[in-house]
């Protein structure tokens, strides 16, 4: 009991400190209120730093260390998955995709500054993060292969063809597999990208790199699931966001398809598989086995 209580903390205190690596890094960014474009650039920071658990660049962090890597090198990398991930965020949020108007227990980025800033300040966090990649301080090679899968989970395979069949299966019934399809795109796709930069800015070898991509996707449905089940046994205090509003909406979720038993039956299977890709894989692998488990039972 003590030692699994030694390693809990050990991963807190890991996370909280790459945590704040990542906070500070994004806090540096798009600071010139003296611009003729101040109100987009506040625009942009006001979703980046809204809060949020960072789960993606903290991800990214570990898989660098992981791999054998000074994390400190993979930062801007990291903070670049979560620039996209904000952008996303954004324009998910927009009158025309899912109208919401809670993020993160705040005002969406369209109810404060307006539907044309907020598309705007999306389309710039997007340009911004590549340019985050491209900027860094790792070899060219390792910064081209970055750029590439931060590309491919944004792209029509991944954030926008997800978000494509999301809005076109509104008020439609949805399988399993078209389900499990369309969050592999949307919210699988960049979760599974931040694993594998953290693996490449680490110096992984390449069944590392694969194993980093698995167990990437497999954490990213298991999110998602996890993510299903709160929506409607949590609170809006809780989550930060409105609750329910897929239901509402008429979109299918892991939770009315599937119903609770087996939603947590995926989620421990999804879970499992994570936690045994990463062991084969990596020599130090203890925090990507405990963040795995840390994301299937959290609360918000």
């Amino acid at each position: 009991m003590n030692c699994l209580l030694r390693t809990v903390n050990s991963l807190h205190s890991l996370y909280n400190e790459y945590k704040a690596m990542v906070e500070d890094f994004l806090g540096s960014c798009f600071c010139d209120k003296s611009s003729s474009y101040a109100e987009l650039l506040e625009s942009m920071r006001y979703s980046l730093l809204a809060g949020g658990k960072r789960i993606r660049p903290v991800l990214t962090l570990m898989f660098c260390k992981a791999a054998g890597g000074d994390p400190k090198t993979a930062l801007p990398v990291a903070c670049a998955v979560e620039m996209l991930h904000t952008y996303s965020l954004i324009h998910d949020d927009l009158p025309c995709m899912d109208n919401d108007d809670l993020r993160r227990g705040k005002p969406t980025n369209h109810k404060v500054f307006g539907e044309t800033i907020a598309v705007l300040a999306g389309d710039a966090m997007q340009a911004e993060a590549f340019k985050a990649v491209l900027s860094s301080s790792l070899p060219a090679e390792v910064r081209a292969e970055c750029a590439r899968i931060l590309a491919g989970a944004a792209g029509e395979n991944g954030i926008c063809g997800g978000q494509y069949l999301d809005m076109k299966g509104e008020g439609k019934p949805r399988n399993s597999e078209k389900l499990f399809d369309m969050c592999r795109r949307k919210t699988a796709s960049l979760i599974s990208a931040a694993c594998q930069m953290g693996a490449l800015a680490g110096g992984a070898d390449k069944e590392q790199l694969c194993a980093a991509e698995s167990y990437g996707y497999d954490i990213g449905l298991a999110f998602q699931i996890r993510d299903d089940i709160l929506d409607e046994l949590s609170t809006a205090e809780e989550l930060g966001k409105p609750i329910g509003s897929d239901k509402r909406e008429g979109k299918t979720t892991f939770m009315n398809l599937l119903g609770q038993d087996k939603c947590e039956e995926y989620l421990k299977l999804l879970t499992d598989r994570a936690k045994d890709t990463a062991a084969r894989a990596y020599p130090q692998s203890d925090f990507l086995i405990g963040f795995a488990d840390e994301l299937c039972v959290r609360r918000s």
